[in-house]
């Protein structure tokens, strides 16, 4: 009986230490740096500086365009088809809707990056481009972004900018931090909304 309570024990430290070793590396993967100018629970208005971004257009549906241009985009960071080195894998990815079912899907590039010093994509439909400084209104959720949970939080964002009398300043962008194999309750999810500076600051 001993030895069957030995054996449990040592199943259960694997794991856990299976566990904090996943948790430990997803958690370093690099994000993007912002302030934060107001915040109210999980609301947040943010500031972020320029960014460098891979980007591909998908067509279809949210889901169904996001896995689509995850591939191509991170063939391009791993050095798959490109010459050079591979670059740093980062979060989130983040989709913006372009209208007509189509979608931008972006990997954000480590911040020592340079927009000159990215390596050159090997096809066309891989561009690289700097993103001009934003003031980006956020919500974060946990679990699987299905469509009715983007919508559900999606409405509480733009009902709370309403309350605070902000306007969108373009659409939305769907941030997701987290691998497929990531449990939901542990996933971090996030919608911006860009907003005008100037009017966030009287807001505020």
């Amino acid at each position: 009986m001993k030895l069957i309570y030995w054996g449990l024990g040592l199943v259960l430290v694997l794991v856990v230490g299976a566990v904090v070793a996943w948790w430990v590396v997803v958690r370093g993967v690099e994000t993007p740096d912002y302030t934060v100018a107001q915040q109210d629970g999980d609301l947040e208005v943010r500031d972020y500086p320029a960014l460098r971004v891979a980007e591909v257009e998908r067509s279809g549906s949210r889901g169904d365009a996001v896995s689509a241009g995850f591939r191509p985009l991170a063939g391009y960071i791993f050095a798959r088809e490109r010459e050079g080195d591979s670059i740093a894998m980062t979060a989130p990815v983040t989709q913006t809707p372009e209208g007509e079912g189509r979608w931008l899907v972006r990997f954000i590039m480590p911040a020592h990056y340079a927009l000159d010093d990215l390596p050159r994509p090997a096809t066309e439909e891989i561009t690289l481009r700097e993103l001009d400084p934003q003031r980006m209104v956020a919500i974060r959720f946990s679990g699987r972004a299905s469509d009715s949970m983007v919508e559900e939080h999606e409405r509480r964002l733009r009902e709370w900018m309403t309350d605070q009398g902000l306007e969108a300043a373009g659409e939305p962008v769907y941030a997701y931090y987290d691998d497929p194999m990531t449990p939901g309750f542990l996933r971090r999810n996030e919608i911006l909304i860009p907003v005008e500076k100037a009017l966030a600051e009287e807001a505020s």
